[in-house]
């Protein structure tokens, strides 16, 4: 597994709090099922936050199921980004997966408001939509900094021929 590293520019040197994330990557065809918002149109992979009482594979299928409705089996971890920012390590691992089957899912009162659903797009299209993350450096710090973190993943896995 690799681990790669961004630093932000509101970086404090030094961090007190740790999150870490786990994302499944889910690819047939040629294309990649994302989440995606609505009302904000904004996209990411698949993914959240590690519970205290779950392994991270558990964590990456539950997130997938709950955003998406699909049952997955995730790899091993294949990719770890590392973002720090202001006084916080964001720990984001990265999964391939493998579909298993249909579930209902089961959204977050913010994940509904902003009308997420989960979409197949094409890889080639999705990595281009990511690549414009300085797009939102005055407007959005936060999508920009996902922007960057999910096109620095996927033009890693891209880079270590990982998609099929």
């Amino acid at each position: 597994m690799k681990t790669l590293e961004i630093i932000g520019d509101n970086y404090f040197g030094n961090w007190t709090k740790t999150r870490t994330a786990c994302r499944g990557i889910i690819v047939q065809n040629k294309r990649i099922l994302m989440s995606y918002e609505t009302r904000t149109g904004q996209w990411m992979i698949p993914g959240g936050g590690l519970e205290s009482d779950e392994n991270e594979r558990a964590c990456c299928a539950r997130e997938v199921a709950e955003e998406t409705g699909t049952l997955v089996l995730p790899s091993e971890c294949v990719l770890e980004i590392d973002e720090y920012y202001e006084n916080c390590k964001w720990i984001n691992r990265y999964f391939f997966c493998n579909v298993k089957g249909k579930t209902e899912i089961h959204l977050t009162d913010r994940e509904k408001e902003a009308g997420m659903e989960p979409r197949w797009i094409s890889i080639d299209e999705i990595i281009n939509i990511f690549s414009k993350h300085a797009d939102y450096a005055d407007t959005d710090e936060m999508r920009r900094g996902m922007y960057l973190r999910e096109y620095t993943a996927l033009t890693e896995l891209t880079h270590m021929q990982l998609f099929k």
